[in-house]
């Protein structure tokens, strides 16, 4: 028994469609409420922590060393250091925790 993916693609496209299209269809006013307002500002700060934040951690093959270049990494850029910085820190904060670890 074999199903046409078309109609698989064909309801993804519906679904992603009306997500985008129902908002500013059914909402024409300017949104007025500060909490929406300020709920709708953080929306894509969120939904890049929540898809960056497992990759971060299961990049390397020990938890442990994701976790601490994590916490390393946010350590550096909260006292002011450039992303640069921060990423080759955490590159290898993770190498040496791997190293210990393998020990």
């Amino acid at each position: 028994m074999t199903r046409n993916p078309y109609i698989y693609i064909f309801i993804a496209f519906i679904v992603s469609y009306l997500i985008r299209v129902l908002p500013l269809t059914l909402i024409r006013k300017p949104i007025k409420s500060r909490f929406i307002r300020s709920f709708l500002y953080y929306v894509p700060y969120v939904t890049l922590a929540v898809m960056t934040f497992p990759a971060i951690l299961h990049a390397t093959d020990s938890v442990l060393a994701g976790a601490c270049a994590l916490v390393f990494g946010i350590a550096l850029a909260f006292f002011g250091a450039g992303l640069f910085p921060v990423a080759c820190a955490c590159c290898g904060i993770a190498f040496l925790v791997e190293y210990l670890v393998r020990l």
